[in-house]
């Protein structure tokens, strides 16, 4: 009896001194985001953008050559109509804020003389850079030149009275600019979002209680 219970005894104690096999962490999994947006850069490396592309463009204020709050020389704000694509990316989104600039005005006067408006785009703004445009756009009024003839033929001073229309730009008309610079896009690689998966618990390996001698 007293071998049975010294061999018992051993037999525990190898148990409890036996080590733990290591529980590894799991592997941290990873999710791949949306693609990316395309990123304006300055060195000439990578996809280009070439000066000359379409920049289609909305009024977002109204312009009348007989407003007299406005002149030549005054800038005024557009909206980008469309996206601007290179490929898949976006690189002038639509709705990025743009200027123009009124290069000449007429108002209508007498003798049937139409009003006129010519202007010009200037830039775009995407993020904090602001890129040239280019193009020219204008707005003729309509002339009363038939009315000053048939005036003058019966009585010749009523010609002076008649005038020609104002030329009008409503806000939300569409106009056409062009890219002024080439851009040169830098597409980011997609980042990684980190998961992190919870290890399993350990198990607990208790050793037995050691018989007790009869």
């Amino acid at each position: 009896m007293a071998i049975s219970v010294f061999a018992l005894a051993a037999a525990a104690a190898a148990q409890a001194a036996a080590p733990q096999a290591a529980i590894q962490s799991a592997p941290v999994a990873t999710v791949a985001p949306a693609a990316p947006q395309a990123v304006i850069v300055s060195p000439a490396a990578g996809n280009v953008l070439r000066a000359g592309t379409e920049v289609p463009l909305k009024l977002e204020e109204g312009l009348d050559s007989n407003d007299k709050t406005i002149r030549e020389g005054q800038q005024f704000h557009l909206t980008v109509a469309n996206d601007v694509m290179l490929g898949n990316m976006v690189v002038i989104p639509a709705g990025s804020q743009a200027t123009g600039e009124i290069t000449d005005l007429r108002r209508k006067g007498m003798w049937g003389k139409s009003g006129h408006i010519s202007a010009r785009a200037l830039n775009v703004r995407v993020g904090d850079r602001l890129i040239r445009l280019t193009g020219n756009f204008d707005e003729h009024g309509v002339t009363g030149t038939a009315g000053v003839v048939g005036a003058v033929v019966f009585v010749p001073i009523a010609g002076f009275f008649m005038t020609g229309t104002s030329a009008k730009m409503p806000a939300g008309s569409g106009v056409k600019a062009f890219l002024d610079e080439e851009l040169t896009i830098a597409a980011p690689q997609p980042a990684t979002i980190s998961v992190p998966v919870q290890p399993a618990s350990a198990a607990t390996v208790t050793a037995p209680a050691p018989a007790q001698p009869h």
